[in-house]
């Protein structure tokens, strides 16, 4: 036997030495390949959840940009209907000016018509009182008494024919 120092070169050293060999080949055997198995397993499982995790990602991004372009779609369509509705009530406004225009042109035409039935009301009425005024002068000039349909005959003529082109200036 060698002794140097602490260890012993002996049998004992030996079988420690083999005895340590079999202990790791047994744990080897029964403790580090299933922890090396778990181990194995549960990186893969991370693995796994990771590239999960990045699918997830993913599609959440692609919903969101379509959920964006919906919303950007959306605005567009409501500022299409803004602007719809503003073209319909500008169309609108403009129906009822013209409506309000046509009305007030058919206003007029209706007043100038009344005026017109009035001037010649009036026109009548003042040869009529002429006729009369005519007669009456008419008989005190002549003195005599004619009857007075066929003095008014006369007299409605003669204005008639002299009248109309001086009432018509």
């Amino acid at each position: 036997m060698l002794r140097a120092g602490l260890v012993q070169l002996d049998w004992t050293f030996v079988f420690q030495i083999i005895n340590t060999f079999i202990l790791y080949l047994i744990l080897k055997k029964l403790l580090f390949k299933p922890v090396t198995e778990f181990m194995a397993s549960r990186q893969e499982g991370i693995k796994k959840s990771l590239e999960e995790a990045a699918l997830k990602n993913k599609e959440a991004d692609e919903k969101k940009e379509e959920y964006l372009t919906k919303i950007r779609g959306a605005e567009e369509e409501g500022r299409q209907i803004i602007k719809d509705a503003s073209k319909r009530a500008e169309e609108r406004a403009n129906e009822i000016i013209k409506t309000a225009q046509k009305e007030a042109d058919e206003i007029k035409e209706r007043a100038r018509i009344e005026i017109e039935r009035e001037k010649e009301k009036a026109i009548n009425s003042l040869k009529d009182e002429i006729t009369s005024i005519a007669m009456l002068a008419a008989s005190k000039v002549i003195e005599k008494d004619l009857d007075e349909n066929s003095h008014k005959t006369l007299v409605k003529e003669f204005i008639d024919k002299v009248g109309e082109t001086r009432w018509q200036n």
